[in-house]
């Protein structure tokens, strides 16, 4: 049985604008488990982005329980936030945010450098995780000579270098093409598999989502529905089977995924 990675309790996010407070996130009851794939969706504006970022400390909620692991969040001071973060968690966003002058495997190094890790500590983990994003012909080339797609890999080569519990990604194909976008899917499967990631994904794409094994829906600050189907290759379907492992085999041969073909 999987333990809960991410415990969210009556959690309230509000701001104030223009002299008006508005309430973005309205009691959200929440538990992920180690090792899932949930993607969140929603209308605009429904506060699916709000919650990532609290539950990455990118945002602190005006009021509940979060607890990340067997940390609670909420009341932390700000430098023990950033310890947690950079500890447990990996982002990749809509928009790589990679540094134009260094090149691919000199971003995917750069989390490990910021923390005081040497070069020669970091290069073996950002050279295998670009190879294993299918990016191993593309580590001395810069961002601005590779496609959006590849750019994303990196992006996402970068969020797992220091070997992160969590994965949050906000909109992560939101500006890819259709076919980049399948094979950023399959990307965050096989990390799942390979390495146990929890990922929570806040995506508009339908498809996308449909494709999750859980499916949170928000709407206007509130959780309307939580689903949860059997995708082959996920984790989820995996530890269904683990009762008779003949299943599990039968279930891989059947149903394996398809190889990631660079993008």
């Amino acid at each position: 049985m999987a333990e809960p990675l991410v415990v969210i309790e009556k959690l309230h996010k509000s701001f104030v604008h223009l002299g008006r407070k508005l309430d973005v996130l309205r009691g959200i009851d929440l538990v992920i488990n180690q090792g899932e794939i949930v993607a969140i969706v929603g209308p605009s504006g429904a506060g699916k982005s709000t919650l990532l970022h609290c539950i990455g400390t990118l945002d602190l909620p005006s009021s509940g329980n979060l607890r990340l692991g067997q940390e609670e969040l909420v009341g932390l001071p700000s430098a023990r936030l950033a310890q947690i973060r950079n500890r447990m968690i990996g982002f990749v966003f809509q928009f790589h945010h990679l540094l134009p002058e260094f090149n691919a495997l000199e971003n995917v190094m750069m989390p490990g450098l910021i923390q005081g890790k040497s070069r020669r500590e970091m290069e073996g983990p950002a050279t295998r995780l670009l190879e294993e994003v299918g990016l191993k012909h593309r580590v001395t080339h810069r961002p601005g000579e590779l496609s959006g797609g590849e750019q994303q890999r990196v992006a996402l080569a970068r969020a797992l270098v220091l070997s992160p519990k969590l994965l949050l990604a906000d909109e992560p194909t939101g500006n890819l093409d259709s076919a980049t976008s399948v094979a950023m899917h399959d990307l965050f499967f096989a990390v799942n598999q390979k390495h146990g990631t929890t990922i929570v994904v806040v995506t508009h794409n339908p498809t996308f989502a449909a494709s999750m094994p859980r499916m949170v829906t928000v709407v206007d600050g509130k959780v309307e529905k939580d689903e949860w189907r059997a995708v082959p290759g996920s984790n989820e379907e995996k530890a269904e089977s683990t009762s008779d492992g003949s299943e599990a085999e039968e279930k891989a041969a059947i149903s394996p995924r398809p190889a990631v073909e660079p993008v």
